[in-house]
């Protein structure tokens, strides 16, 4: 039944205790008759030989579990940003979410960057506050940082009994109960339900009272019969938060210890409570290839196939392809069609997925995530649909590389063999590019990060027996124009016989933050389908009365986008530009679209040389934990680093800067740090915008 499918997935910053969290609800789940660990490296999601040796999640992974009539998918999601792109893939096909907080760390950067990449897919989630055990943990300070943070509305279903070393149990504030584990149990089944301590009774019934009027934003009979004093059942509580948490309005919040076991059966509870099933999520809109009609696929087997591919997985013999499926029935030996490369596809077998261990199945129907054989065309973001009811899904979007290396292949490495294995890792991981410089011959690679390159390159080894040496890092410079311009292009060549001929006139502007935000405003009240340009390059057609004919503007469009991937002096690509096209002159004869599109491509060279040209480097957003006693170091740190310390703040020992860092500087951070503060202290960063390097620095380090 539709209802009781959830596809869940568990996100959070690094070290919040995803992986382990995911351990013990397979665990319970029957999926695993002893919990794995992290630091053992014996966990069902980071099966991976890499995330075992690091202890991180890298590649998110789809498990299967039941839980009291409920069938779960669940995906484990990396907490790095570098690994951001497994993250952006799987909330597009998750129905609901857990976000996974550290009670001693609170609400870390990457959990607000993964929190806020769900409110961009509108993932209905829940909370789970983890480590209460641990020393130093805060419950209430994290219930703050939430609030603070998120802008949320958190709906507290469970406290803790205790913190730290006084951490006993888990009190339940909808039955008004603590839940206690048996010490006598060392599978960790055995529970009782007993009376709230006196010592912790006054803190429930305010924390009670708190949660009823968190959930009354749910359900209006919640909040009549709280404005009214009349009884309030466990179930007119449990309809409130489901409600509130389907609509956006609320969120959930469980607390526990998923080491210690503890929360994490009212946490499958809370999942099952009030999480969405697909049959609850709107249904999916695509487009009619051919009439680019928008059309709805609802969440139902008899509905035409439509499913969506959000991961690849090269494998000796083909891919492995993980699809969503939105509506329809898939079955093994199925022809269906990929709309999106206009190619049928015939899928050999479909599997349900438990970490690195496949369960073959005979259909798979609407709401379900399986992954399939047999698929040669399919790469991620592309649809699959039935071949006489064809739509095209939304693509999936991911964000632009911010650093490079120059692979060097060693002396034995086939050039063909190592094409065709970065060939295979770029179609899994959609942030990965890779080029060739024109000028060095060097073969770029380009990620997210180090960490990333890093991973990259060790899969590249490890998976395809290419043995290569890397350069040293580069960063993913760009540039925009100094000032807004206006002038005419007239490209005009006559050499016997027919001529060139096109005449532009053009004006060329960068974009400030607040007109890209404005452009963004007005592409989405729009509402037609286009969506911003990752680079904000935009060309304005302002022709009237037919000076330029209309089947030539696209190719001067296409001038200059073409002018903007490489720019003038260093070459590299521009940004936040908008050209507008507002007079033109062509020839009955002469005229042809790739002569105006030759003119919009010496027009644009123009314009880059006479408004000039400013370098754009990537400014990362850091945030560094330490022993209070290294925050004079640290600070001194990141301003030799010409970075703007943005907030400073110290608590319990432990000192914490955010600050804004051009990425040039943060080559070898993670050793620097470790080095300084003796491995006491930890960072995480993510890309935030791409600010003008100072004249005097931009030839000297972009020559370095």
């Amino acid at each position: 039944m539709l209802d009781k499918l959830r596809n869940i997935g568990i996100i959070a910053h690094v070290d919040a205790g995803k992986t382990t969290t995911t351990e013990r609800i397979l665990y319970y789940g029957g999926s695993k008759h002893k919990s794995g660990d992290v630091d053992d490296g014996n966990t069902t999601t980071d099966f991976d030989p890499l995330e075992k040796a690091k202890g991180i999640t890298i590649n998110s992974a789809a498990v299967s579990l039941e839980w009291k009539d409920h069938r779960f998918t669940l995906i484990d999601t990396p907490g790095h940003v570098d690994f951001t792109a497994e993250v952006e893939r799987s909330l597009r096909v998750l129905d609901g979410a857990v976000g996974v907080f550290c009670a001693v760390g609170g609400v870390e950067v990457q959990s607000e960057t993964v929190w806020y990449q769900a409110n961009n897919h509108n993932v209905p989630r829940i909370a789970f506050v983890n480590k209460l055990d641990r020393m130093g943990a805060d419950f209430n300070d994290c219930i703050r940082q939430m609030k603070e943070k998120l802008s949320i509305i958190p709906a507290v279903c469970t406290i803790p009994a205790g913190q730290s070393e006084q951490f006993e149990g888990v009190i339940d504030l909808i039955r008004m109960k603590m839940w206690k584990q048996d010490p006598n149990d060392p599978a960790h089944f055995r529970y009782n339900w007993v009376d709230i301590p006196a010592k912790y009774m006054d803190e429930a019934k305010q924390a009670h009272e708190e949660l009823l009027e968190a959930a009354s934003h749910g359900c209006d009979e919640l909040l009549t019969a709280v404005l009214e004093g009349t009884p309030v059942t466990e179930e007119m509580i449990r309809h409130a938060l489901r409600v509130g948490t389907l609509n956006g309005k609320l969120t959930p919040v469980h607390c526990g210890s998923s080491k210690e076991y503890y929360g994490v059966r009212l946490l499958l509870d809370a999942i099952t409570d009030y999480l969405p099933s697909p049959a609850d999520r709107p249904p999916v809109r695509g487009m009619v290839p051919k009439t680019k009609e928008e059309v709805q696929r609802k969440p139902d087997d008899s509905e035409p196939f439509a499913a969506l591919a959000f991961k690849t997985v090269s494998e000796k013999h083909g891919d492995l392809v993980f699809l969503r499926i939105y509506s329809g029935v898939l079955r093994p030996g199925d022809t269906i069609t990929n709309p999106i490369v206009k190619k049928s596809e015939r899928i050999s077998h479909i599997y349900r997925l438990f970490g690195d261990r496949r369960d073959r199945l005979e259909s798979a129907g609407a709401g379900e995530i399986v992954a399939v054989v047999g698929l040669k065309y399919t790469s991620t973001g592309h649809t699959l649909c039935a071949e006489d009811k064809p739509v095209m899904l939304e693509e999936i979007r991911f964000p632009e590389p911010v650093i490079s290396q120059a692979i060097i292949p060693a002396k034995n490495v086939d050039e063909t063999r190592l094409a065709e294995a970065l060939g295979k890792m770029v179609r899994d991981d959609p942030t990965l590019k890779t080029k060739t410089d024109p000028e060095t011959n060097q073969l770029i690679i380009s990620g997210m990060g180090e960490l990333h390159l890093e991973v990259s390159i060790h899969k590249l080894q490890r998976d395809h027996g290419v043995q290569v040496s890397v350069g040293k890092p580069m960063v993913a410079y760009r540039q925009t124009l100094t000032k807004p311009i206006e002038f005419e292009t007239r490209y005009i060549k006559q050499s016997g016989g027919r001529g060139k001929y096109a005449v532009i006139k053009m004006r060329y502007e960068p974009l400030s933050k607040e007109m890209i935000e404005q452009i963004h405003l007005e592409l989405e009240e729009a509402d037609d389908g286009e969506k911003p340009d990752p680079n904000n390059i935009y060309f304005v057609d302002e022709i009237f009365g037919g000076a330029v004919p209309r089947e030539y503007i696209p190719s001067v469009e296409q001038g200059f986008r073409i002018g903007c991937q490489k720019g003038a002096k260093y070459g590299f690509p521009l940004v936040d530009v908008r050209a507008s096209l507002i007079d033109g002159k062509a020839h009955d004869v002469d005229s042809s679209a790739d002569t105006f599109k030759l003119a919009a491509i010496e027009s644009f060279r123009d314009a880059q040389a006479m408004a000039g040209l400013v370098i754009l480097e990537p400014i990362m957003n850091v945030v560094v934990l330490a022993p209070s006693n290294f925050q004079g170091t640290l600070a001194g740190d990141i301003n030799r680093r010409r970075g703007n310390i943005l907030n400073l703040s110290s608590d319990k020992g432990r000192c914490m800067l955010h600050a804004y860092i051009p990425l040039a500087e943060l080559f070898g951070y993670t050793s620097d740090l470790r080095n300084v503060t003796s491995g006491t202290a930890s960072f995480s960063m993510e890309p935030s915008h791409y600010a003008a390097v100072k004249e005097e620095l931009a030839d000297i380090r972009i020559a370095s």
